[in-house]
């Protein structure tokens, strides 16, 4: 499924998924006010099978189904430690 990642500047590090682009129509206006500004990012085709850096791609592709929308909230952790870790499992899966 394509889909729509929209920066907000609301709070580091949150994103919003959209199934259709630029509709925000279909977020609640509790969640909408919480966004701040948001700044389109990428496009992008989300499977199952595809791996995210913080998400897990079938509750997104759940999301995006059921409400047209998914919220990437921030982290507890950096994305320094996001980015080691995905890279030592890469190490530990190539063994």
């Amino acid at each position: 499924m394509n889909c729509y990642i929209y920066r907000c500047s609301g709070k580091n590090d949150m994103y919003i998924y959209l199934k259709d682009q630029d509709d925000f129509s279909v977020v609640p206006d509790h969640i909408k006010k919480s966004l701040g500004e948001t700044e389109f990012t990428l496009e992008v085709e989300i499977t199952a099978d595809r791996k995210l850096a913080k998400e897990n791609p079938e509750t997104v592709l759940k999301n995006l189904d059921e409400h047209g929308f998914h919220l990437q909230l921030p982290s507890e952790k950096s994305i320094e430690e996001v980015l080691t870790e995905i890279a030592n499992n890469s190490r530990d899966g190539a063994k």
